[in-house]
């Protein structure tokens, strides 16, 4: 299936690792331009290395931190003036520490709106003058199935999360006449760079080795296993393709059927 991407650009937010890489990585291999960014600057710029090396796309690497206003400008600003227009915009961003309410302090819930709510919103009004002048342009939001299941360990990173949802419910009514779609797409386990990680360190604690732990977490799971994050990021490069040109304001989990709710 050609998904018309190619010639077309696509910014992809926190693609230094994970499912913001996989996706980034995805949209170059369909013949896109990719402007990525993250923090990290040694890993920004190798994971652009990496994806050149394995799609020869044009890929730009721009260091910002999402919680800062004046970096999101600066990652819209770079990525057009290094391609000229914005067909995709990824909203991503690392979800906040796990507390539950009493434990979460007016300092924690200030971060976690502004990591992840508030840099998804910027994000979204710095990109659309342009699609509005393109007539056309696609945004996703990778969010979480706490969207639709919450956890009360994960209320940081639930409810901003929610107000995603909402914001793209409401961002797709706006501006469907101007041709320019939003969807959010929520994810369940997956076998990330993050994931394996607090294995690690859960493995150091009980003596389990990682893969035993990555067995047991996708026992939860009806398909019985973890996703990879390259089958989070086929989902994303569909919906913001002009194979999903009749796809917007919806709500997508791809977490192999974990959540209970319809």
């Amino acid at each position: 299936m050609d998904l018309e991407l190619r010639g077309k650009v696509a910014l992809v937010a926190a693609a230094s690792k994970g499912m913001g890489k996989a996706t980034a990585k995805r949209f170059a291999q369909e013949g896109a331009s990719v402007a990525i960014c993250a923090r990290g600057q040694e890993a920004l710029e190798a994971t652009a290395s990496e994806i050149r090396q394995a799609s020869g796309a044009e890929v730009l690497a721009v260091q910002a931190d999402l919680s800062v206003d004046s970096d999101i400008h600066h990652v819209v600003e770079s990525t057009l003036a290094q391609f000229g227009r914005i067909d995709a915009l990824v909203c991503n961003a690392g979800g906040p520490p796990a507390l539950r309410f009493e434990n979460a302090t007016e300092r924690d819930w200030s971060h976690a709106l502004d990591l992840t709510l508030h840099s998804t919103m910027r994000l979204v009004r710095q990109a659309l003058p342009t699609m509005r002048e393109q007539r056309g342009g696609s945004i996703a939001a990778i969010t979480s199935t706490t969207v639709q299941e919450p956890s009360n360990d994960l209320i940081l990173s639930t409810v901003p999360r929610l107000g995603i949802a909402g914001l793209f419910k409401a961002l797709s009514k706006e501006y469907g006449p101007a041709g320019i779609r939003f969807n959010v797409v929520s994810p369940g386990g997956f076998r990330t760079d993050r994931s394996v990680e607090l294995m690690e360190k859960r493995a150091h604690e009980t003596g389990q080795s990682v893969e035993e732990l990555v067995l047991e977490a996708g026992m939860g799971v009806p398909l019985r296993r973890l996703g990879e994050p390259d089958e989070i990021a086929d989902v994303i490069v569909f919906l913001c393709s002009a194979r999903a040109s009749y796809v917007t304001g919806t709500l997508i989990a791809v977490d192999g059927g974990r959540v209970h709710g319809l």
